[in-house]
């Protein structure tokens, strides 16, 4: 039985499945997206919002368990800086997974995994605010 055991295996061994996960998580905080299966986007959703949430902690305890995941010191670099500050004032859900579709050779359902950009969301709350003061104004020079 399984009992508490979570996690996808991927028809890997441990070891492969947690080498590959780590590469992914250095290739996702580089790029900012990738294109994989949908079984193993949900297994690095949910190693990638770890280590935002270990970049947003700062610290040295978290860098030296953010190094002991990610592969290059220079995207370690890049999530206790850019990526932190980007998402400062979000309380999780730092990533999304898109369905992109099937793959060619054998028909596998494809996702894309990306990190949720901070613009975008001030530029809509912008847009709305924008054109409901339009509406107001509207009505005001209606009546």
């Amino acid at each position: 039985m399984r009992h508490g055991k979570s996690g996808r295996k991927l028809g890997r061994t441990s070891s492969h499945k947690e080498a590959m996960l780590r590469n992914m998580v250095t290739s996702l905080i580089k790029y900012e997206r990738i294109r994989t299966t949908d079984t193993k986007a949900k297994e690095l959703k949910k190693l990638a919002e770890k280590m935002i949430t270990l970049g947003k902690k700062g610290g040295l305890h978290a860098r030296r368990q953010a190094l002991a995941v990610i592969r290059d010191k220079e995207m370690v670099g890049k999530l206790f800086g850019e990526l932190t500050e980007r998402y400062r004032n979000r309380a999780g859900g730092y990533t999304r997974i898109v369905k992109a579709g099937y793959r060619y050779g054998d028909n596998a359902p494809v996702s894309i995994l990306e990190f949720i950009s901070a613009e975008k969301k001030k530029e809509k709350t912008k847009q709305k605010t924008k054109t409901k003061a339009k509406a107001k104004a509207k009505e005001k020079s209606e009546e």
